[in-house]
């Protein structure tokens, strides 16, 4: 495995100061409810560049509402299902399409920028459910599952593995590969860098995540593996990228996962960014650190779509 070795860029550490920025907002808005923190989360997408040379769709995935992403030029191939993260209570695609274009681009694939269905109004199987419909409507529309890559980052991460699993479970066809930037997988939150990494993390912390967690989960066990993937038999899973930062404290959460699918016999590139915040790659054509990440992640792709 590993380890981080340089220092953060000083584009990169712009995305801490936006964290410390929004935390006081956050809480002002956490009183106005859930239209008001889905709408300074949206704010994410200022963080990223515009991708150049990428067209948008508005389409329907099989019941929820999504971006279709096209790169331009020749020989686009395949497509990355992308599951933004939000604690499962908040992002949509505006808050996550510039990333997924940059992501697109990098892979010379299509990207599905999906609105599932959140928490609380929602909860679990919810976005699950929809995260399976729009799968089926990418078959539908005429792509093989070894032409699908799943993605997603922080609850969204999450989302792609559950989704991998559920499908094993249903006996469908899996999709070639899976990436997750900073994955929330442990909905328990009891890993060691939930606490060592407390002070360096600028927003994710352990009482905000035990709220979204009970949200997410209702009457669900979090030691459900679909819940909570860390619990999950992992056999079969496909080649999955993860990438995550070391000041995280969700970092944890990508090493026991990481090892834990290596042992069932699955390929696994794990990426620790040094000095890096949480989804650091939303600095998506900003700073070397996520234009780096989001680089190894397409490559990733296009190298197991087949």
């Amino acid at each position: 495995m590993a380890e981080p070795v340089t220092a953060p860029s000083p584009e990169s550490r712009a995305l801490g100061r936006l964290y410390q920025s929004k935390g006081e907002r956050y809480d002002g808005a956490a009183q106005m409810g859930m239209v008001a923190l889905r709408s300074l989360e949206d704010e994410n997408e200022s963080c990223s560049s515009e991708a150049p040379g990428v067209s948008y769709e508005s389409v329907d995935a099989g019941g929820a509402p999504a971006i279709w992403v096209t790169p331009a030029g020749p020989n686009v191939h395949g497509v990355i299902v992308y599951l933004h993260g939000g604690g499962f209570r908040v992002g949509s695609p505006t808050s996550h399409r510039k990333l997924a274009a940059h992501f697109a681009k990098a892979a010379n694939s299509h990207a599905l920028v999906l609105h599932y269905r959140l928490a609380p109004e929602h909860p679990y199987p919810a976005a699950l459910d929809d995260c399976i419909a729009a799968y089926q409507w990418v078959i539908h529309r005429g792509f093989k599952p070894n032409e699908i890559a799943i993605a997603g980052d922080s609850a969204g991460g999450n989302l792609a593995a559950a989704t991998i699993l559920r499908l094993r479970a249903e006996g469908a066809a899996l999709p070639a590969a899976a990436v997750a930037f900073s994955p929330w997988y442990n909905l328990k939150n009891d890993l060691p860098s939930m606490e060592s990494n407390d002070a360096k993390d600028l927003l994710v912390h352990k009482a905000a995540l035990h709220d979204m967690a009970a949200a997410y989960a209702g009457k669900h066990s979090l030691e459900d593996p679909l819940v909570n993937p860390l619990y999950a038999d992992l056999a079969g899973f496909p080649p999955i990228f993860i990438s995550v930062g070391s000041d995280e404290t969700l970092e944890d959460d990508s090493v026991h996962f990481s090892e834990k699918a290596r042992k069932a016999g699955v390929t696994v590139e794990l990426e620790r960014v040094a000095g890096q915040q949480h989804v650091h790659v939303l600095m998506a054509g900003r700073a070397p650190e996520a234009d780096t990440s989001i680089q190894k992640a397409g490559s990733w792709v296009s190298r197991h779509l087949t």
